[in-house]
């Protein structure tokens, strides 16, 4: 039954894509954001979530139904993204907390629960492969668990329900995003043609020739509203991939054709893309002027250093869907193909040539 959502990072790419279903479905949908974007059937709600009272104010009134957090402050240390990042839920949860209203809490993190956070990313004794929500908690501290407890600990005090959800990479549209692989190949691939460089994968021999998979923000979107609305998934946890499998030796080629360019042959060496791509601004800059795109600061387009993460890790990544599936959550989609319409998507929007 449609009600009424607050989606909290709106303008990013998992939060676009949560609040363009929820329209779809006819649910009434406010969108919070620092910089709000200007998103169809979505009413901006202009809040700093670090700032406890700010935050308070620009929610006073507001009475969602559902709330689907979907954002994250970057900062230099995991201390600090815990710091940071626990606050921003526990202030968005007080500040609601007047209204009486919040029937459920959507928390978007990661695999990262798995991995580890980003200062010892893929690092010491990790579960095994396929990730499995029954696997817990790593020894180490990590913001996405310090996000967790804020919602566990609202939930507990003031009785709505809630879902965390754990995809791999997401692939999706948004500028300035921190997190966006799909964006970043489609500027790098651009670039190649544009110089004639090579396309060179920039990763892992492990994630060359090992199995992974990755998460369509649509499917995402899904899962988040599935979860909302399904009495059986209440306070549960969820991995969250599109349900295929596939090799980078395999996706590289077929990104590579998609743009024109040949794929390199890969050697086993790492060239992460942060290096390859450090002098590009000024050359997107002129692509970007020459075609007519919409955005010709490249480092609000691309995040090298997320994709190298990602692509440059030592072990192989392969995502378990059985605990959702089981509870009747269904959708499948093909990553090639989530890709290809991300390109067309920066296509015609004019974000690509």
């Amino acid at each position: 039954m449609a009600g009424t959502a607050l989606v909290v990072g709106a303008s990013g790419i998992v939060g676009s894509a949560t609040a363009a279903l929820l329209v779809r479905e006819g649910w009434t949908v406010l969108g919070l954001a620092r910089r709000p974007v200007a998103q169809e059937g979505v009413r901006p709600v202009v809040a700093d979530l670090q700032d406890a009272s700010a935050t308070a104010a620009a929610l006073a009134g507001e009475t969602p139904d559902a709330v689907f957090i979907t954002t994250w402050l970057r900062q230099n240390s995991e201390a600090e993204n815990i710091r940071v990042n626990a606050a921003m839920v526990r202030n968005l949860l007080d500040g609601l907390r007047p209204g009486g209203s919040v029937r459920h809490v959507a928390l978007v993190t990661g695999l990262k629960h798995y991995l580890g956070p980003f200062e010892a990313y893929g690092k010491g004794a990790l579960p095994q492969t396929p990730f499995r929500e029954e696997q817990g908690r790593l020894d180490v501290e990590n913001f996405y668990y310090a996000q967790e407890d804020e919602v566990f600990a609202a939930a507990a005090r003031d009785g709505f329900g809630w879902s965390v959800h754990r995809p791999h990479t997401v692939i999706g549209q948004a500028v300035g995003n921190a997190m966006n692989m799909g964006t970043t190949l489609a500027a790098y691939a651009t670039l190649c043609r544009e110089t004639g460089r090579p396309f060179v994968f920039p990763g892992s021999a492990a994630q060359w020739n090992g199995l992974t998979d990755m998460t369509d923000a649509g499917l995402l979107a899904k899962q988040l509203l599935w979860a909302a609305t399904t009495p059986a998934a209440r306070n549960e946890a969820f991995n969250v991939v599109n349900g295929d499998v596939f090799r980078w030796s395999w996706m590289w080629g077929r990104i590579a054709d998609w743009f024109g360019v040949e794929a390199a042959p890969f050697d086993g060496t790492v060239r992460p893309l942060e290096q390859q791509m450090a002098g590009d601004g000024p050359v997107w800059r002129r692509i970007a002027e020459r075609e007519g795109l919409a955005e010709p600061d490249l480092s609000r387009l691309a995040s090298p250093w997320h994709t190298d993460a990602d692509l440059g890790r030592p072990i192989e990544v392969v995502t378990d869907m059985g605990k959702s599936r089981r509870l009747g959550f269904t959708a499948y989609q093909p990553t090639d193909d989530a890709f290809y319409d991300l390109f067309a998507r920066l296509r015609a929007e004019r974000l690509i040539p």
